[in-house]
């Protein structure tokens, strides 16, 4: 049976939630403050609404796919908000990737209203989200994530309950410390092999199935090496993700070293104007000024 879905936010992520949907046959109506991004979906199958009230009205369950916390408050809560059409009852799925505390108080309030939510970060990207195959770990009651499988199976092919409201925000989190850290170290390891001669290219193959291998390896590498920077992400996404592992470090009294330089190198690639580039650009930190930059 087909779900009535409504979409917030139809940014590249949500493009791709939303292109997956209409696929799999559900009713969905889609909202971004972008009327291009919209219209995107709407010629793909997808019914526009004129706000994140009106996409609600009709649905059972509503994704959020959104950048902030501040902003998933005012799509849900704002004026002509979810809140506001919602029907009692109706499943708030969020997958955007925002702090713990800040889900925690969201579910809160929206269960205040009748509201269910349960917090879904998902590991993947679009790529992932196009054929069904995203990681996504929940937080939430045992009922609600059993709920939300009616959505969530279209789009992920390991969908898991890590425990109650903002553990599954608190799980990606830990997510994005091993990603930041993988591309910094895939980085790291293509600059050397470059250095040494050694084609950079070929190493994925050469270590596919040991313990060096990942998907950031098989998928990155080869980019790197290329100094392709098409964009499968976004610098000032990890930044934003890897302040909120820090925020929460301090909070539980870990130390995280690793994560603190991580952090640091993203947050340089921003201040050089680089915060919407591909994680592959990360290379221009290792690669340093080019001779011509420096002056004489």
């Amino acid at each position: 049976m087909n779900n009535r879905v409504a979409l917030i936010g139809c940014g590249a992520m949500g493009g791709a939630i939303g292109t997956r949907l209409v696929e799999c046959g559900e009713a969905l109506a889609v909202f971004d403050l972008n009327p291009d991004a919209v219209q995107l979906l709407v010629d793909k199958g997808a019914r526009g609404a004129g706000s994140a009230a009106q996409a609600a009205a009709e649905s059972d369950f509503v994704i959020l796919s959104l950048n902030s916390a501040a902003i998933v408050r005012a799509a849900v809560f704002g004026e002509k908000g979810v809140a506001e059409a919602a029907a009692p009852g109706t499943m708030i799925i969020d997958m955007s990737s925002i702090d713990p505390s800040s889900t925690q108080t969201l579910a809160a309030e929206a269960l205040g209203k009748g509201l269910r939510w349960v917090d879904c970060p998902l590991s993947g990207g679009a790529p992932k989200a196009l054929t069904g195959e995203l990681t996504v770990m929940a937080g939430g009651t045992a009922e609600d994530f059993q709920a939300a499988r009616a959505v969530m199976d279209k789009l992920c092919a390991n969908f898991t309950h890590m425990g109650p409201s903002g553990a599954g925000q608190t799980t990606k989190l830990i997510n994005q410390v091993l990603c930041g850290l993988g591309f910094l170290a895939v980085a790291e390891a293509t600059r050397l092999a470059q250095d040494a001669g050694v084609d950079a290219a070929k190493i994925p193959a050469a270590l596919k199935g040991g313990r060096a291998d990942s998907a950031i390896l098989q998928e990155f590498m080869p980019k790197m090496a290329a100094r392709d920077y098409a964009p499968l992400g976004r610098i000032a996404n990890m930044v934003k993700d890897l302040n909120g592992v820090q925020d929460l470090a301090r909070l539980t009294q870990t130390a995280m070293p690793l994560t603190a330089a991580c952090a640091e190198v993203h947050r340089l690639m921003t201040a050089a104007g680089l915060g919407d580039a591909d994680q592959s650009v990360l290379m221009e930190f290792f690669d340093g000024p080019r001779p011509a930059d420096i002056p004489t």
